[in-house]
C-alpha cells in the first residue's frame, strides 16, 4: 500500500468494527480515519457513554470482547451489579474497565475539552493509530418512535431488545449540530471513502443528516464505496431490517443501495444477494459481489482486501 493512500470510513456498531479490524490489518492505520455514529450516545448513572466511539476504540485497539462484538474483552461487571442496589433496573450493560473510560470522558467533557478532543485522548491512551472523529461536537440524539412511545435508541435496541414496530426515527438536536471539525474534510481528500456493513438509518443516517456530509460524499473525487449490512434480507446483527421496514425503505440491499445512491459508486453485494445485482446496477451503481460475513478476523481482512483493491482499481478509471 503506496503511503499516500488514504482512506475514510464512516461507521457505527459492531458490524462496522469488524470490518475496520480488517482494514487496519490492510492499510497502515496512520493511513485511516474513521467518522463515528454518536446520534447513539446516552446518558448512564451520571457518565456520557458514547457506544460506537468505543467500539470502534477497542476494536482498533484488539481490546473488544471478540464474542459480543463491544465492550472490553474479559471485563467484569461488578460495579453494574452494585449500582443495581441504588438504581434497581441496571439494563444498560457497563464493564469495570470500561466504567474508566466513561468516567473519563465525562470529566473531560465537564472540563470544557470537545468530544473530538476527549476522543484523541482516548485514542491515543488505547495506541490506536488511526483517526477517529465523532461525527459532532454537539449532542444529536436517535429516537425511535413505536407503539410503545418515543425511545432512546439504547432503551429501544437494549432494553427493549429492539420489539415493536417502528413507526419513524427522529434525530434530536440535529438543527443546532454541525460535522465536527476534520469530518468533511477527511471525506474530500480521501483517496477512497468507504461505507462499512452499518444500519443505514441509526448508524449512518445521523452522519448523513449533518450539513455538509452528503455533499462531501458527493464532491469527493474519491471512489465511495458502501458494503451491505443485509445478507439474504437480514442483518448479520441488530435491527436494521426493523427500521428500514418502519421508515418505508424496502428490506433489502437494493434498498439500502437506494438510500446511498446519490454519492455512491460502487455497492458490495453478499454472494447470497447476487441475484439483486442487476436492480442496483440500474441506479447507476458498480456492483461488487463477494463473501461479505465477517466471522472471523481472516475473513474480515479477505472482505478489506477485496474492497481496497476495488477502490484502487477505480481510483485508476
Amino acid at each position: 500500500m503506496s503511503g499516500d493512500f488514504a482512506v475514510t470510513a464512516l461507521a457505527g456498531g459492531v458490524g462496522a468494527a469488524r470490518f475496520l479490524r480488517g482494514l487496519a490489518r490492510v492499510l497502515d492505520p496512520a493511513r485511516l480515519c474513521v467518522i463515528v455514529n454518536t446520534g447513539d450516545d446516552d446518558e448512564f448513572f451520571g457518565l456520557h457513554v458514547s457506544p460506537d466511539l468505543d467500539t470502534v476504540t477497542y476494536t482498533l485497539a484488539e481490546a473488544a470482547d471478540p464474542v459480543k462484538g463491544w465492550g472490553l474483552r474479559d471485563d467484569t461487571f461488578r460495579c453494574l451489579t452494585a449500582l443495581g442496589r441504588y438504581y434497581g433496573d441496571t439494563w444498560f450493560g457497563l464493564g469495570d474497565a470500561d466504567f474508566a473510560t466513561h468516567l473519563f470522558r465525562t470529566h473531560q467533557l465537564r472540563q470544557g475539552k470537545s468530544l473530538t478532543e476527549v476522543t484523541a485522548a482516548i485514542t491515543r491512551a488505547w495506541g490506536v493509530r488511526a483517526t477517529v472523529l465523532p461525527m459532532s461536537n454537539e449532542p444529536v440524539r436517535t429516537v425511535v418512535h413505536t407503539e410503545a412511545g418515543a425511545l432512546s435508541f439504547q432503551e429501544y435496541l437494549v432494553k427493549r431488545r429492539g420489539e415493536g414496530q417502528v413507526k419513524r426515527v427522529e434525530l434530536r438536536g440535529l438543527a443546532s449540530a454541525s460535522p465536527a471539525p476534520g469530518v468533511c474534510e477527511a471525506i474530500t481528500t480521501a483517496t477512497l471513502v468507504i461505507v462499512p456493513p452499518s444500519n443505514p438509518i441509526v448508524s449512518i443516517g445521523p452522519i448523513l443528516a449533518l450539513p455538509g456530509v452528503r455533499q462531501a460524499l458527493r464532491d469527493t473525487p474519491a471512489p465511495v464505496i458502501a458494503i451491505s449490512p443485509l445478507v439474504a434480507g437480514k442483518p448479520i446483527k441488530g435491527p436494521a431490517d426493523r427500521l428500514l421496514s418502519g421508515v418505508g425503505v424496502e428490506v433489502s440491499a437494493v434498498g439500502v443501495a437506494s438510500l446511498y445512491q446519490d454519492f455512491l459508486d460502487t455497492f458490495v453485494l453478499d454472494r447470497q444477494d447476487a441475484d439483486q445485482q442487476q436492480r442496483i446496477e440500474q441506479l447507476g451503481l458498480t456492483v461488487l459481489v463477494t463473501d461479505t460475513i465477517m466471522s472471523d478476523v481472516d475473513k474480515s481482512v479477505a472482505l478489506a482486501q477485496t474492497v481496497v483493491e476495488h477502490g484502487r482499481n477505480r481510483q485508476k478509471c
